[in-house]
């Protein structure tokens, strides 16, 4: 009886001393990502915030996810971080990947983060001018295009060193409140009201922006509105309010989207909309084939202003390379460059400068 209970004993102590083996020898598990789908207002770095805590984690989206998308048509290639459409599937990468994939790229010296309305980002301009401040500053400018809402609000989270925006009255309200502790005036262009060439509401020739959309109104003709709190969408506000109208019903679609992609989409429903000319012209040369029926109002002016944001929301505030990058911008050898813009293409300028050193060059 003994020798059998010692035998039992026996073979319980050995089954308990191959268990840590047992267990090191079992594969890990290893976690995975996940898919997600592109919502209204959503951009990368949004998106990256809000699933990793960093918004400057969405280069490893971008990775992983093209990565993703060559093998599996369930994912969207992303060619451009700054245009991402609604309903878009992409994937997410664990942490741990994202992590591992940004410790590969090289660390800049210094990056500034712009949030900016996405018209100067589809009209081209950034692409352009910025190269000549990152390689005078040896600086990487990190770009979140987005309406301008968004941008001051990113600025207000201090999420952003620096916003370009146009909606001036917001710009107030964003530097009376302590979020900004410098602003600049920039430049202009301005909106147009375009539409397809048919003209089902026959607003071309109206006195007014108030008169066209008072006809678009009772024509209910198709109009796509930004539908984001961007600078045109609060332009767009105030002319239907000036015209006495509430706009609702099917034929007004708000979109949530861009400029670019909302002028892709009016041409698709052959709808109107309001855009800025900068972004409409940029868009013709990719084949949309709306024209602008109405312009000129003095209501349309499109002022834009930079802000330095307030270095007092955080460490992550870089408030002396935000006020390197005002100073540059503002600088008469970068209006110029301003100024050129769009010429060579369209026989004139997408952008008037109208910096303080500017003007002050032309006046003497």
């Amino acid at each position: 009886m003994r020798r059998k209970l010692f035998g039992l004993l026996t073979l319980v102590t050995l089954l308990f001393a191959m268990l840590p083996g047992l267990a090191a020898a079992a594969p890990p598990t290893q976690a995975a990502g996940k898919t997600y789908t592109i919502q209204k207002d959503d951009w990368l770095s949004k998106i990256a915030d809000k699933e990793y805590g960093d918004i400057l984690v969405y280069p490893a989206i971008v990775h992983y996810n093209n990565q993703k998308a060559e093998t599996d048509s369930t994912f969207t290639r992303i060619e451009d971080p700054n245009l991402i459409e609604v309903g878009w599937t992409i994937y997410l990468p664990t942490p741990d990947e994202a992590a591992a994939y940004l410790q590969t790229i090289p660390p800049e010296e210094r990056i500034l983060v712009l949030a900016t309305t996405t018209s100067t980002q589809d009209s081209g301009l950034l692409d352009v001018i910025l190269p000549d401040f990152e390689n005078q500053y040896n600086v990487q400018v990190d770009v979140i295009a987005v309406g301008t809402g968004q941008s001051l609000k990113l600025g207000q989270d201090g999420n952003a060193d620096v916003v370009l925006v146009h909606a001036r009255a917001q710009e107030d309200t964003f530097m009376q409140a302590g979020h900004g502790v410098r602003r600049e005036d920039v430049m202009y262009n301005d909106f147009i009201i375009v539409g397809p060439a048919s003209d089902p509401a026959g607003i071309k020739g109206s006195a007014s922006a108030a008169e066209a959309f008072q006809k678009i109104a009772q024509a209910q003709a198709p109009f796509v509105s930004r539908g984001d709190e961007s600078g045109t969408h609060t332009k767009e506000k105030a002319v239907w309010k000036a015209a006495g109208i509430e706009p609702a019903g099917a034929w007004y679609i708000s979109a949530g989207q861009g400029m670019g992609a909302v002028l892709t989409m009016g041409d698709e429903l052959q709808a109107y909309t309001l855009s800025d000319r900068a972004t409409y012209l940029a868009r013709t040369l990719q084949g949309i084939n709306l024209q602008i029926l109405v312009e000129g109002d003095k209501v349309l002016f499109n002022p834009y202003g930079v802000i330095a944001v307030n270095p007092e929301k955080g460490p992550q505030i870089d408030g002396d390379l935000a006020n390197q990058f005002i100073d540059w911008l503002i600088s008469v050898p970068t209006q110029e460059m301003i100024s050129q813009f769009g010429v060579e293409e369209f026989g004139q300028p997408l952008f008037t400068p109208d910096s303080a050193p500017w003007r002050a060059a032309q006046s003497g």
